[in-house]
């Protein structure tokens, strides 16, 4: 499966973006789906997943309350909606996904990612 992230940019602390993961290749509906995040000179960090029906998300502690994972299966496409922006929230963002059952954090488990969308938030 390929995985296009985009939606990415400059907003302002206290600002919203959309972030959208579309996929080609095969149905996400096989898939949990993640999205990590990178900041600078940092490694991967987990922000959020979903399970393949939905029906479960697990989100960092960081961004719990203001960020909304989504998956339209017959769009083949994850969002991410983030809310109440912090400059530390600035990082490229990447969607990810694995062909396991259950929701994964740790990076190396996900086969399939994206080329990653940057957000930057200014103070």
């Amino acid at each position: 499966v390929q995985l296009q992230a985009s939606g990415g940019g400059l907003v302002q602390a206290g600002g919203s973006l959309r972030l959208s993961c579309a996929a080609s290749g095969r149905t996400i509906s096989s898939y949990t789906m993640g999205w990590f995040r990178q900041a600078p000179g940092k490694e991967h960090e987990f922000v959020v997943g979903i399970s393949r029906s939905g029906g479960s998300t697990l989100y960092a502690d960081s961004v719990k309350g203001r960020f909304t994972i989504s998956r339209d299966n017959a769009k083949n496409t994850v969002y991410l909606q983030m809310s109440s922006l912090k400059p530390e929230d600035t990082a490229i963002y990447f969607c990810a996904a694995a062909d396991v059952r259950g929701i994964l954090t740790t990076p190396g488990l996900y086969a399939y990612w994206g080329q990653g969308t940057l957000v930057t938030v200014s103070s």
